[in-house]
């Protein structure tokens, strides 16, 4: 099996596997306590603790391991908000971070706070001048991402950093994606990061809240980890994580040269090999592993399977993924292709052979699938002066298909009304438009769901 899914799990790094069996006999006891097995572990805490603060970038007394990355950021926007709450109750994010910071806003939308969503580009990429915009005298709190884990796009971290600085408000970085290519520059206030990332354990995070940012940590009192994620410490795991973290950093600099490379190439080769294709990210301010790309007229989910059953493990931000049957948050706010999403993102080591069997398989499981779909003859009225594709009860790809299909016989001017109640259709056919060089004209109210037109340029 090709692994292609480091974005959600790195593979465990054989380092942190020699650590975590060499720490699971000396760092079992309780590093509260002062005899001598209480010693081996405080020393092996603390040693941990010393060189995940040098690979961030911060002091030692500033970090603190939580039980997850997602634990990281909960805790961190909750303790900055907490602890501003003088200042104000409100909160700026932007429109494509983690669902770990998205469900901490929506919490504190619940408990009465207000929340501003900076917007994106179609690369992913938020403007340093949204959250300049953002910002208000009741602002308690910034977050942002450091990379986005869907499409792989690098965030202007210390720009916003420094807009955010000049008005005095913190700002909580989540650096999950990028922690371990390099440590996140700029003047933040706050960091979040997990280790299974890098190549570590699972269950372990990081959260580092510098000196002077105003922090009150929520929930029952504990005297472990500064009071900031109360519990026994998993030892074992967070000297693995930390050993994980060292080693791929110091694999980094070459790894990710030859990584780009190959992602590079996944990105110039899918489209020419696949028909209807866009690949979606910023083309240079990206992570060195990670290219994403949507194929119209595609169910994801069946493309997914198709592709594990060729020997790749990949994942997806498609709609037909979710479950849900809505296009994800990111590729929604982008405004791109929803449908037949891959996300590609290769753990250090990935073989080139491994890359070019999947260049060669893609085509054919793709059309394949395609094929399979066999999606039915859309039913078609002459209006007045546009055509109606009913794609009523039809979910993603079809609405798009059915559209693709009368098209070509619709006039240079003329109109096309898709009619469909899928809510994927809202962000689909637009984003059809855009890669067609067509018109969206907007959406109009419809008896049964909505009516999407499409005019035809040329």
């Amino acid at each position: 099996m090709a692994y292609f899914d480091a974005a959600s799990a790195a593979p465990l790094h054989p380092v942190a596997r020699q650590a975590l069996l060499a720490a699971l006999d000396d760092g079992w006891a309780d590093p509260a306590r002062l005899y001598r097995e209480g010693r081996k572990a405080r020393m092996l805490l603390d040693a941990a603790r010393e060189a995940a603060a040098e690979a961030v970038g911060c002091r030692a007394d500033e970090l603190v391991f939580t039980p997850s990355g997602t634990r990281a950021v909960h805790a961190g926007v909750a303790g900055a908000l907490a602890g501003r709450r003088r200042t104000g109750r409100h909160l700026i994010v932007s429109a494509v971070e983690h669902s770990s910071v998205l469900h901490s806003a929506e919490v504190f939308e619940a408990e009465g706070g207000s929340v501003t969503r900076v917007p994106v580009s179609r690369t992913g990429a938020v403007d340093p001048d949204g959250y300049a915009s953002a910002l208000r005298p009741d602002t308690a709190l910034a977050v942002l991402q450091s990379a986005n884990h869907e499409v792989g796009t690098v965030q202007p971290v210390a720009e916003v950093a420094e807009v955010c600085g000049a008005a005095g408000v913190p700002l909580l970085v989540d650096a999950a994606q990028s922690l371990g290519w390099g440590p996140v520059g700029g003047g933040w206030s706050l960091l979040a990061a997990s280790a299974h990332k890098w190549g570590g354990p699972s269950g372990v995070g990081l959260l580092v809240v510098r000196k002077g940012a105003r922090f009150a940590a929520q929930g029952p009192a504990d005297e472990r980890e500064s009071g900031r994620a109360p519990g026994f410490e998993n030892i074992p795991a967070v000297v693995a994580a930390v050993a994980s973290l060292r080693a791929v950093r110091a694999e980094a600099a070459q790894e990710s040269v030859r990584l780009r490379e190959l992602t590079e190439r996944i990105r110039a080769r899918v489209p020419r090999l696949v028909p209807d294709v866009e690949v979606v990210g910023d083309p240079e301010r990206r992570l060195p592993g990670t290219v994403t790309f949507s194929c119209l007229y595609v169910d994801g989910e069946t493309l997914l399977h198709e592709l594990d059953r060729e020997g790749f493990a990949v994942s997806s931000g498609s709609s037909c993924t979710s479950g849900t049957l809505t296009p994800s948050h990111v590729l929604k706010a982008m405004g791109v292709l929803s449908e037949g999403n891959v996300r590609v993102s290769l753990p250090p080591g990935t073989a080139e052979e491994d890359v070019e069997r999947f260049l060669a398989v893609l085509p054919g499981v793709v059309r394949e699938v395609r094929d399979k779909l066999g999606a039915p003859a859309p039913v078609t009225v002459a209006e007045a002066d546009a055509l109606v594709v009913d794609a009523l009860g039809k979910r993603c790809p079809l609405p798009v298909i059915e559209l693709a299909k009368v098209f070509p016989g619709v006039p240079v001017g003329g109109t096309v009304r898709v009619l469909s109640d899928d809510e994927a259709a809202r962000l689909d056919i637009p984003a059809w438009c855009e890669m067609r060089g067509q018109e969206y004209a907007g959406e109009e109210p419809a008896e049964r769901g909505t009516a999407y037109l499409v005019r035809r340029l040329s």
